[in-house]
């Protein structure tokens, strides 16, 4: 319609996976959509792919979320692209999986500097788009990790642990400007790091855990992200939103269970 005002999100990590799809459902809601990605080869071919439905309505920024002077210059190019921003998505994450004894400082700090400071600085660099518009939405992606305790995922739980309390900060300190802040905590999830990293034995051991059995897909996290940018859930900040089958709510036993209930 003449005059409708388009709005706009900005997703970091876009280039493909869980990033690539919220840019995906935004832009086939009507949205458009700034996608930040460090991996500047994928994100070219992930923003053609998109383009070629949505036109102009998509932005690629090669963009390294844990640099504080590229993360102000892509917001900069975002918001001179489209002159507003009204989401922002922290999807951006990095994991390394190994023993807390086995795991260098080095690893330790590319996972907080990619997970936990990129969220920070591209939070910050956000706010002050979204107050000229009269509010927003952040969602931040955190993780089932971050909510219960795994092996081989010291660094990479604990900076999802801690994004969820940032989200909590942000939500009470960013009230007052109209912008929200929640978190999606996804389980396990079909993506193409998944299937390569997961063996079948570990592909059992989610099944024995997760109450629907099941991977979730990279579309039905998407679906909660949007849902949480969305005016259906303008009454809805602070929240951390496990999108995970239920494994968070699981203990012990669903095996016994499925094989008494004659499901397996």
């Amino acid at each position: 319609m003449p005059g409708e005002v388009i709005r706009v999100a900005v997703v970091t990590g876009a280039a493909r996976g869980i990033g690539l799809a919220i840019a995906r459902m935004f832009l086939d809601r009507g949205d458009a959509v700034a996608l930040l990605d460090i991996d500047a080869p994928a994100l070219a071919s992930a923003a053609a792919e998109l383009a070629a439905d949505h036109g102009d309505r998509v932005l690629q920024i090669p963009c390294d979320v844990s640099n504080p002077e590229q993360v102000r210059n892509a917001v900069a190019q975002a918001e001179q692209k489209f002159s507003r921003i009204d989401a922002l998505v922290n999807n951006a994450g990095v994991a390394v999986f190994k023993p807390l004894t086995e795991t260098s400082f080095e690893e330790w700090r590319h996972v907080m500097a990619t997970n936990l400071d990129g969220v920070f600085l591209c939070s910050q660099a956000c706010v002050a788009a979204m107050r000229k518009v009269g509010g927003g939405s952040i969602v931040n992606i955190a993780s089932i990790s971050g909510l219960r305790a795994s092996t081989l995922r010291v660094a990479y739980g604990t900076s999802k642990a801690a994004i969820v309390h940032f989200t909590k900060q942000q939500a009470v300190e960013l009230a007052m400007h109209g912008i929200r802040a929640n978190a999606v905590a996804p389980g396990p999830v079909e993506t193409a790091m998944a299937k390569k990293v997961h063996s079948a034995a570990i592909r059992k051991d989610y099944h024995d855990s997760v109450p629907l059995a099941r991977y979730g897909t990279e579309e039905e996290i998407a679906a909660a992200v949007v849902f949480l940018c969305s005016a259906q859930a303008s009454y809805v900040t602070g929240q951390v939103l496990a999108v995970d089958g239920g494994f968070d709510a699981a203990g012990v036993g669903l095996p016994t269970l499925r094989r008494q209930s004659g499901l397996e």
